[in-house]
């Protein structure tokens, strides 16, 4: 069945923050989706991303999201949500992750179990599941937007899932939920996309490196193919457990690929999508 066939429209509400932390602006949203049966009334849904243009990185903060540069990215797909408990052990099988609620996001996962659960899921489904790139990650985040964060300059615990005691640049203090919350709990981005911000880290196809000097700018995974077991692969968007300057759309962590903590999850990208930018939408 190919993917952009059977793709359906859906409508949401996208929201923009002031720098007092009060919703400032309401707009109705649409996107695409195509809905992956797993079976046993288990569903996946990937989001439909528009190929285009951004700015990666962050030349205010860590050295590690800098130099900001520009990448061109073709269309893809990536997942709507983090991949839930329920998601994740439909294709592992009962035993497998971490996580309270069945519509939370798995936890506890290392480099190596996500790359398992794609190939799992690949071959479950025949079509190629694999996890996003550092740059398709970042672009599918701001969903057009350059500020901190695709709500703007700062987030609240109403909007993102994050340690509320630590705020950023001046935002309210709030919430400290001390767990994951379930998946699109908090209002999406203008892509369609929840939990970008907060609630788990998602892990990336990539290598980590130390700087954006001499990454790819055609929205490809930067793999260093003499990387060993112990080398680090990058964890983007930030977790319940964490403050909200590590939750912004530039940050980057890093961990070792065999390492399975608390708050670290994952979300799928399709790697072969099937259609061209012409039929999933213009870019941004």
């Amino acid at each position: 069945m190919s993917v952009v066939d059977n793709l359906t429209t859906y409508t949401f509400e996208t929201v923009s923050v002031d720098n007092n932390g009060e919703i400032s602006d309401r707009q109705p949203s649409s996107a695409r989706c195509f809905s992956e049966s797993l079976g046993a009334e288990i569903s996946l849904d990937l989001v439909a991303i528009p190929g285009g243009t951004f700015i990666m990185g962050d030349n205010r903060h860590h050295q590690d999201e800098r130099p900001l540069h520009q990448v061109t990215l073709p269309a893809f797909f990536i997942g709507k949500s983090p991949i839930t408990v329920a998601q994740y052990r439909q294709i592992m099988g009962e035993d497998k992750g971490y996580g309270l609620g069945l519509d939370d996001p798995i936890e506890k996962i290392s480099w190596h179990d996500a790359l398992e659960f794609c190939t799992k899921l690949s071959h479950q489904t025949g079509r190629k599941y694999t996890l996003p790139s550092e740059s398709q990650w970042e672009y599918a985040c701001r969903a057009g937007t350059d500020t901190a964060f695709h709500f703007g300059d700062i987030i609240t615990p109403d909007l993102v899932n994050y340690n509320g005691d630590y705020p950023y640049a001046g935002a309210p203090t709030g919430a400290n939920r001390e767990r994951a919350t379930p998946v699109g709990s908090f209002p999406p981005n203008a892509f369609g996309l929840s939990d970008m911000h907060g609630n788990v880290w998602e892990w990336c196809m990539d290598t980590y490196q130390p700087s954006y000097q001499g990454a790819p700018t055609d929205g490809s995974a930067w793999i260093d193919a003499n990387a060993t077991e112990r080398d680090k692969r990058v964890m983007r968007g930030g977790a319940w457990d964490y403050v909200a300057r590590g939750c912004r759309s530039a940050v980057r962590c890093s961990l070792a690929p065999d390492l399975r903590m608390n708050g670290c999850g994952l979300r799928v990208a399709l790697e072969e999508m099937g259609g061209g930018s012409s039929e999933m939408g213009e870019g941004r």
